[in-house]
This record gives C-alpha cells, sequence and structure tokens, in this order.
C-alpha cells in the first residue's frame, strides 16, 4: 500500500470551514489519473491538487475535478501554496518570498508577503485571449433569467481556463439563477470546441456581497462536480480582465468576493496588468487556512 501526505486547505480565506476547500496531495507524480480523480469524488470538493516534479519551475502541481483535469485553477494554486508553506517548504524568514509553480496551463509567478494565517499569497495569470461573444438572452435562458438581466454581451475569456463572462444587473438577478443542465448542454454542443463540455459561463455582478467587496460571482456546475463553487480563481482572473478591457470598471484593483450565498464566504484581492486594449495579465491574491492534515493510503 502507498502513502501520501496531505493537506485539506480552505482557499481565498482567514477562517476555517469558509472559502473554497482543497485537499494537496504532496509526492503525487505517481497516482494516476483514475485515482487523483477518483480523490476529488470521495472529498465532494470542486477539485483536489497534485505536488509533482517541476523541470521548469520550483515547484510542479496538477489540478483536477471529479471528472477531468483542470489546466488552471485558482483556489488550487492558493491552497498548494498554502499548504507548501505549513509545511516549511517555502522560507519566509524575511517575511516575503517570490518562486515558480509549473501548472498544467504554464508557468505562474508565486509571491507571498506576510507569515501564518495573514500570508497573503499571489499569483499571476496569463494575458486573456477573448474569444466568441452571445446573445445575452441565449446565455440568461440558461439560468432562467432575462435578456435584461445581463449587462452587455457574455463573452468567452481565458487567462489559462476558459470561461463565458457573464456580468448581471444586480444582487437579486445572480441569486436568482438556476441551471438547466439540458440547455447548458445544449449551449456547449454549438461551441464548436474539443474544450466545449469544460466551458460554463460565470456570472457576476459589479457589487460586492459585503461593503469590502467590488464585485461578486457564482459558479452553477453540472455533475459530476458539486452543484456550486464557492470561489472560482481561474475565472476570477477572466472576469477581471473582461471588465477592465469593457470599461465596466473605473479601477484596475477591485476586491472579488464569492460563495456568501452557500455559506462558505470568500475573498479575492484583483489586480488588472497593463491598459484595458493591452492586458499583459491579472494578478489574484487570497490567503489560505490549513484545516486538517494527514495520510492517504492507496492500493
Amino acid at each position: 500500500m502507498k502513502t501520501y501526505e496531505f493537506d485539506w486547505v480552505d482557499a481565498f480565506t482567514r477562517t476555517p470551514f469558509a472559502g473554497n476547500g482543497c485537499v494537496v496531495v504532496h509526492g503525487a507524480a505517481d497516482i494516476d489519473v483514475q485515482d487523483r480523480m477518483r480523490l476529488v469524488r470521495e472529498t465532494k470538493l470542486s477539485e483536489c491538487a497534485y505536488v509533482v516534479p517541476s523541470e521548469k519551475a520550483d515547484f510542479g502541481a496538477r489540478y483536477y475535478l471529479a471528472g477531468r483535469e483542470i489546466l488552471m485553477a485558482g483556489h488550487p494554486t492558493i491552497a498548494t501554496v498554502a499548504s507548501l508553506i505549513d509545511r516549511g517548504l517555502v522560507d519566509l524568514s524575511a517575511g516575503h518570498a517570490a518562486f515558480t509553480l509549473e501548472v498544467g496551463a504554464g508557468v505562474l509567478p508565486i509571491t507571498v508577503s506576510g507569515r501564518g494565517p495573514e500570508a497573503l499569497i499571489t499569483m499571476t495569470q496569463a494575458a486573456p485571449h477573448f474569444g466568441a461573444r452571445f446573445d445575452p438572452g441565449k446565455i440568461a435562458g440558461l439560468y432562467g433569467l432575462a435578456a435584461e438581466d445581463v449587462i452587455g454581451a457574455p463573452q468567452l475569456v481565458s487567462t489559462g481556463s476558459t470561461y463565458c463572462i457573464t456580468v448581471l444587473r444586480d444582487r437579486a438577478a445572480i441569486d436568482r439563477a438556476v441551471l438547466d443542465l439540458a440547455r447548458l448542454a445544449a449551449w456547449q454542443a454549438t461551441l464548436d470546441r474539443p474544450d466545449a463540455t469544460a466551458i460554463e459561463p460565470f456570472l457576476v455582478t459589479l457589487s460586492g456581497a459585503t461593503p469590502a467587496g467590488d464585485t461578486y460571482a457564482r459558479l452553477l456546475l453540472p455533475p459530476p462536480n458539486p452543484p456550486e463553487d464557492p470561489f472560482t480563481g481561474s475565472a476570477t482572473g477572466c472576469m477581471a480582465a473582461y471588465l477592465w478591457h469593457h470599461g465596466l470598471i473605473e479601477s484596475a484593483r477591485f476586491t472579488a468576493e464569492q460563495g456568501h450565498g452557500m455559506g462558505r464566504p470568500a475573498q479575492g484581492a484583483v489586480e488588472v496588468l497593463g491598459p484595458r486594449e493591452a492586458i499583459s495579465g491579472v494578478r489574484l491574491g487570497g490567503h489560505g487556512v490549513v484545516l486538517m492534515s494527514g495520510t492517504l493510503r492507496l492500493a
């Protein structure tokens, strides 16, 4: 029987049992893909992270959903770094650190400032790629909403993983959203992309869930995933690029909130890099809490 050390980390929060949970498994290079996805299903989390060697970066990690690998993911990145810090694998003796983390989508620059639960972990996501736009009514209909609930045209955006960024008019609209699985599958079938079934709309409104927030978002998911994600860092990077590029936010720095409606409040510090017409990347920072640690035993 093979054993692996792991940490269960709540990401984008300073508080246990908030934010988005992620199991981070260390020394995981020899765990096969099916077992990686089985562990996600066993935990009932949206994703798990597996620390692996890297020839390109200081550390390597791979991220998995219940049914597939995800090349770029935000909360597993925060969770992985929080786990590395907790295990003493990142030197914070000077109160800060800078290093690189290779994920499926490429190498991410990582910075850490502060120590302990106050350590702020920041990743830099890639320059965005803007794709197809969609009729507002089409995307609204996936959630039982009307075209009038949508601001602008929903658009595919990627900073490593692709989402259809959809801006809603107010908190009432985002709270009313209920995902129609059949309509989502039918819309995905029209995308004519090899990754079509991996693309979901990311709903956002231009006010926070709390006075501290500037945006509030939801990501509703089809099976075998959990029905909703508490905080989606990869989608937050795409959302930030969309809002800045289309002039929907006045400042390139803002606070993103997610998860409050499901009792898992989470918060991220966002900074879009570069002018609106030539974005060079997106910085996304958050905290992580190691909730528990243990040993994974696989036959």
